[in-house]
């Protein structure tokens, strides 16, 4: 696998975007709604005799002459789930990166963060099932994870909808989810699963190769099904390339569309994209 040790210290870059608070801008939905003196502020509420005097806000006073409370949140450390698809089309690509290699970086970038946010975190792989790893801090946890992801064979066939639907069997509490594949899924499926993760935070990556994207392929071929080893002969045509990428530009529109629906962040990335540049794309 192309993932070496030198990724793991590449990985300290993220610490501009952390600094930016790129990632911690979105911590709105890591609170709890109870009052209370906390780091961060949630509204005004009209003081009334019991109150803690010191939470007035004196400036609304001088324009209102009326007394209100400022209320805070209580902050709480959530716990990060990242899902990468492992099936057997992740195992496409070109000698730099295929796309597990790819996705696995990603998610390790999300691993990393959560570490420096000293949250409990977790990477697992699905294929028709998922692979479970308890949650846990630490840099100790983030160097038996790349461990991991460095061993993983990569193989399978993919059910999306069964391995999601499996996983948020486990998920007790609102969480962060990441998930990361190639999403070359049903859209309905895709839509369901989404809804299922609607009160999570839910980050959704797709990977796909450049030649997936462009279809470097002419004349006469034989395709393979990575996953099922089916085989059918085409002819690919100018025509037949134009169709191509407009059903795929169509059906990342639709991934967006759910996405966005369902309150989760999307990104369609390359794997010629370089890795950093996707995290800022990613979190702007």
């Amino acid at each position: 696998m192309a993932i070496d040790a030198g990724f793991i210290k590449s990985l300290e870059r993220l610490k501009y975007i952390l600094k930016k608070k790129v990632y911690t801008d979105r911590q709105g939905d890591h609170q709890t709604p109870q009052g209370g003196e906390g780091l961060v502020f949630r509204d005004y509420k009209a003081y009334v005799p019991g109150d803690d005097f010191r939470h007035i806000d004196w400036k609304i006073y001088a324009r209102t002459d009326k007394f209100y409370i400022r209320r805070f949140e209580a902050e709480r450390n959530f716990t990060v789930h990242i899902l990468v698809d492992s099936s057997a089309s992740m195992n496409f690509g070109s000698a730099d990166h295929t796309k597990f290699e790819y996705a696995a970086m990603v998610g390790l970038g999300f691993a990393y963060i959560a570490q420096k946010n000293n949250e409990k975190f977790n990477m697992n792989t699905f294929t028709e099932h998922v692979t479970t790893f308890k949650p846990r801090k630490g840099a100790k946890n983030l160097a038996q994870m790349f461990e991991m992801m460095s061993k993983m064979k990569v193989e399978g066939k993919s059910n999306f909808i069964q391995s999601m639907q499996e996983y948020s069997k486990r998920l007790t509490s609102k969480s962060i989810i990441v998930l990361i594949s190639d999403f070359l899924y049903d859209i309905d499926e895709v839509d369901e699963i989404m809804s299922r993760y609607r009160k999570s935070q839910t980050f959704v990556v797709q990977v796909l190769d450049g030649e997936e994207r462009e279809l470097a392929l002419s004349g006469d071929v034989i395709l393979e099904d990575s996953e099922t080893q089916d085989r059918m002969r085409t002819f690919i045509s100018n025509r037949f390339k134009n169709t191509y990428q407009n059903k795929l530009t169509e059906h990342v529109a639709h991934l967006k569309d759910v996405c966005e629906k369902n309150n989760a962040s999307f990104i369609s990335v390359s794997t010629t994209t370089p890795i950093f540049e996707t995290f800022y794309h990613m979190f702007r």
